[in-house]
């Protein structure tokens, strides 16, 4: 992948990064200034956000070297390494959350008051949250980043706790001030839930899982005269770099530089049908080898 896109995604790290930080701050200020656990709780998650998007920008600029004698098939791994390392800010905001939780409902920390304050806060925020999810996948969609595809992820799951929150708040000012730790522990789910997503799409990456399906690629090939067949398609890496390996069959007969020649047709067709294909390595089998 180019250069331009790693850039391209960096940027939007970059911006998407200062609103997180204007969020978390909000709310997390708020949260500590009112004694309202699920604001604050909301809050770290925000920071939660913020902190991705550094790990984010990490993994990214690591992914764009180019490959080298150590790592010859690139660094793209990287940033699938930095979409799963939000994973584990996930599980901290999750600890604390509950930790939080537990103490209103124990009694060990006074129930807070509710002012309208809180909810001016709550609806600023989501708003500047629904816009970081269109834009950011929107061009995660152009830039076919998982990084930033996890980040919209995480950030939707910001906007439901958010929504919560919101609703816990109006019940405790209508006098049931318990729904302020109970809506803590219905954020923490939200955050378990948002990291087991971006776990799955990652480790599917990680574990080399299956990119495009072999029978389409099989029904590409045999457009091509002089191809008898083809097996052994493999597909791995992320939906924008993928490593493809097959074998094709063709006539026994037909001379090596002939062979040789048409494997580089069925190579050009894969990569032009596919663009997301880098790099195809292909088998040469004779007819008779099955």
């Amino acid at each position: 992948m180019t250069r331009s896109r790693y850039a391209a995604v960096a940027t939007v790290l970059n911006r998407v990064l200062v609103l997180n930080l204007l969020v978390a701050v909000a709310k997390i200020a708020f949260g500590y200034t009112s004694g309202a656990i699920s604001i604050l709780s909301d809050g770290f998650h925000s920071l939660t956000d913020a902190g991705s998007n550094v790990v984010g920008l990490i993994g990214v600029r690591a992914a764009e070297r180019p490959p080298d004698d150590d790592h010859p098939y690139g660094h793209r791994k990287y940033e699938t390494v930095a979409a799963a390392a939000v994973v584990v800010f996930l599980v901290v905001i999750v600890v604390e959350v509950l930790r939080n939780a537990f103490n209103y409902l124990t009694g060990r920390a006074a129930m807070p008051e509710i002012t309208a304050a809180g909810f001016g806060v709550m609806i600023v925020t989501v708003a500047i949250n629904l816009f970081v999810i269109r834009y950011e996948s929107r061009e995660a969609e152009r830039l076919a980043s998982e990084v930033l595809m996890a980040d919209a992820m995480q950030t939707r799951g910001d906007v439901w706790t958010s929504f919560t929150v919101i609703a816990a708040l109006t019940g405790a000012r209508a006098g049931l001030p318990i729904l302020d730790p109970l809506a803590a522990l219905v954020v923490a789910g939200f955050i378990g839930h948002s990291g087991y997503q971006i776990a799955r799409a990652t480790t599917r990456i990680l574990s080399d899982r299956i990119v495009i399906s072999a029978p389409d690629i099989e029904r590409a090939v045999m457009t091509v005269p002089g191809i008898l067949g083809c097996h052994r398609i493999r597909t791995r890496g992320s939906a924008d770099h993928v490593f493809l390996d097959m074998h094709v069959w063709m006539s026994g007969d037909m001379p090596l530089t002939d062979a040789h020649r048409l494997s580089h047709v069925v190579k050009d067709l894969v990569m032009k049908r596919y663009p997301q294909v880098v790099d195809t390595v292909i088998h040469i089998e004779p007819e008779s080898v099955p």
